[in-house]
């Protein structure tokens, strides 16, 4: 009996161990996309800020400025572009922001842009109206392959089937915090009044028009800002998943902790079974 026992935490052991070494190494690999993506969330803010100030600079020294990306149309619907993860194991991450979503929307009514593979799947189950699903991995996802999303998005406003835009992703705080968040792309809002300085003269001329060279530049700006989210729900991604998998190492660790006092003891129980037995053999012959 004790043996069977002492074999039992003897596999028990050896599968926890082999639990602990993978959970450890996808650890590692997570923290090292964690650093990359960092990196490259910090490597793509000043450009696509720098398109927002001047889009803001448009806009507001602009006195009879007006763009159909700045007015709200008249549309039931909004549309979400929901970024999630590919895989699990990376704690609350995807559930998160997917409830998010699910709350601030009218299934009815509104559309659905399913970035990542935990998405399409949450969408698709509960028949939401999806306007688009990205088939590539939103981890091997470039900038160049956003354009055909911003199009559709740009479209769908212009025509006025829409009447809002939001990003739904997951920001990162710090490499230990993720905050699922939802932010309004369009219709493009600015602090202050548009107005021309006051009644200054503007300093710069917009050739054909200030309302002209606006519009070509919202595309790039909501491809940066989708592509920032994105990077950013990446970065959140890894950091949920290290942090996951950091505390299931650490739990392999107690467990294993907690058997070797069992195996030690089944151990010490079994051989003082033996002695015990070898004694009263001895006995009796004597």
């Amino acid at each position: 009996m004790a043996s069977g026992n002492l074999k039992a935490i003897k596999r028990r052991l050896k599968s926890v161990n082999n639990t602990m070494k993978i959970t450890k190494a996808m650890e590692l690999v997570a923290s090292s996309k964690l650093r990359k993506a960092k990196e490259q969330l910090e490597n793509s803010r000043p450009f696509f800020n720098t398109t927002f100030d001047t889009m803001q600079e448009i806009a507001r020294n602009n006195n009879d400025f007006s763009s159909v990306y700045t007015q709200k149309n008249r549309s039931d619907s909004k549309l979400f572009i929901v970024i999630s993860g590919d895989r699990g194991l990376a704690g609350g991450y995807n559930s998160n922001v997917l409830k998010l979503a699910a709350s601030g929307m009218d299934k009815e009514k509104d559309m659905v842009v399913a970035l990542g593979n935990k998405s399409n799947d949450y969408f698709s189950r509960r028949d939401y109206n999806i306007a688009f699903k990205a088939v590539s991995s939103t981890e091997d996802m470039k900038i160049s392959d956003l354009n055909h999303i911003t199009k559709l998005v740009l479209d769908l406003f212009k025509k006025g089937k829409i009447s809002e835009v939001s990003i739904v992703y997951t920001n990162l705080v710090t490499s230990l915090t993720q905050q699922p968040t939802i932010k309004k792309i369009l219709p493009l809002v600015f602090d202050g009044e548009i107005t021309n300085n006051g009644g200054m003269t503007e300093l710069i001329s917009y050739e054909p028009s200030a309302e002209v060279v606006f519009d070509q530049v919202v595309p790039t700006y909501v491809t940066g800002i989708l592509y920032g989210a994105m990077v950013d729900a990446y970065a959140s991604e890894q950091g949920a998943r290290r942090n996951a998998m950091e505390s299931a190492t650490d739990n392999s660790k107690d467990i294993i902790e907690k058997l070797d006092i069992l195996y030690n003891r089944a151990r010490q129980s079994a051989i003082t079974q033996e002695i015990s037995e070898i004694v009263g053999g001895s006995e009796a012959l004597s």
